[in-house]
């Protein structure tokens, strides 16, 4: 499979290593630059890293991921002010959300879970936790809580497959029991840590956050469990084809929740929160553009870049496109709010123009 949308590979020491950098080199990952982090773009290969995630169990290196603790008797009053969806605050408890500029448009997206009432974490993504973390301190002034960025402090695997939980169980008896989007302290390993069930990938899975000295001892064991190690080409066309953003391609500030097909994160029937008056006037106008999903009719891999077509005129273009092994090619980019599911496209993938047709996501739908 083609992987050159990532960056080059790369052998310099001038990128930020995640606490398994080395574990992953010692698996055969063939390591690239993503967002300033070296990290294994593939192991034995996108297609079997692929079908492992989606028969039976695959893990990711995501210690790149930021984690930011909110802590205080405004803890959950702060964390509803800066996101657009109603965050749970029952003790283990998490919510996925978009946190907005006041022009109503997408910082990150992120998962806040509930520790205690008065103790959160939120799980950013790579490349905005810096930019979050400010925001967070910026916004967090007239509130009576305390921010820190610990994101240095803690690595993650993040485990995912029908058979993920169950082999999981095995060094966390238990985690059979913990629902979907919930968080539970752990010890492991001789430390302590969270583990969290959710996963960007469609399948049912767990996320495992220990401090870095500990999780290269959890790689192994997972190693030893049969649990096959996967690298960023895998999990991008496993999270296109289960319908999640990307962020910085498919969500970034200059697009809405609503313009990026979620506008289920956004309640606002809640009290004021960040960026919400820009959004319900955008709801009220109606929207010119929109993220819209695309399966191609003939050969060909589309491509963040490709312009979509309907007859002459140009309808917008694509912000993630892949090779799907169950699909075939399939992508996602914002075009005119009148491309509807089923309508008959076109796309231009290297000056040739190729028959698609636009449909509702995800392209891909588990039991989970």
């Amino acid at each position: 499979m083609n992987v050159y949308f990532w960056r080059r590979y790369v052998t310099h020491t001038d990128l930020k290593k995640t606490p398994l950098c080395a574990a992953c080199e010692a698996a055969g990952g063939k390591m690239v630059d993503f967002h300033g982090w070296l990290l294994p773009v593939q192991f034995e290969g996108i297609l079997a890293e692929h079908k492992a995630v989606r028969e039976a169990a695959g893990m990711f290196d995501v210690s790149h991921m930021g984690q930011i603790f909110i802590e205080g008797k405004d803890a959950w009053a702060f964390l509803q002010h800066i996101n657009c969806n109603n965050i749970k605050n029952e003790p283990g408890a998490g919510t996925y959300s978009h946190i907005l500029t006041e022009k109503g448009t997408i910082i990150d997206d992120a998962i806040s879970f509930c520790i205690t009432p008065e103790k959160f974490l939120t799980v950013v993504n790579a490349a905005c936790a810096d930019e979050d973390y400010a925001w967070f301190q910026k916004q967090a002034e007239p509130f009576d809580v305390t921010v820190r960025n610990e994101s240095a402090a803690w690595a993650m695997i993040a485990v995912q497959g029908p058979k993920a939980v169950e082999t999981v169980n095995n060094l966390i008896p238990g985690v059979q029991e913990l629902a979907r989007f919930h968080i539970r302290e752990i010890e492991l390993l001789g430390a302590k840590g969270y583990v969290t069930r959710t996963g960007y990938t469609g399948e049912d899975g767990v996320e495992i956050m220990l401090p870095n000295d500990k999780i290269a001892a959890l790689w192994d064991e997972l190693l030893k469990l049969g649990v096959k190690p996967c690298g960023l080409g895998a999990r991008d066309v496993l999270r296109l084809e289960a319908g999640y953003l990307l962020n910085g391609a498919d969500a970034d500030q200059t697009r809405t929740p609503y313009e990026a097909n979620c506008g289920w994160v956004v309640k606002l029937a809640k009290e004021n929160f960040v960026g919400k008056d820009a959004l319900a006037a955008q709801k009220a106008q109606g929207l010119k553009e929109k993220l819209t999903a695309f399966v191609l009719k003939g050969p060909g891999v589309p491509r963040a870049g490709c312009k979509v077509y309907a007859g002459a005129e140009e309808k917008g273009v694509l912000t993630s496109g892949t090779y799907s092994p169950l699909f075939k090619g399939i992508a996602v980019g914002y075009v005119t709010a009148d491309v509807a599911a089923g309508s008959e496209v076109e796309i231009e993938i290297h000056g040739r123009k190729v028959r698609a047709e636009a449909v509702k996501t995800p392209f891909y739908k588990n039991r989970v």
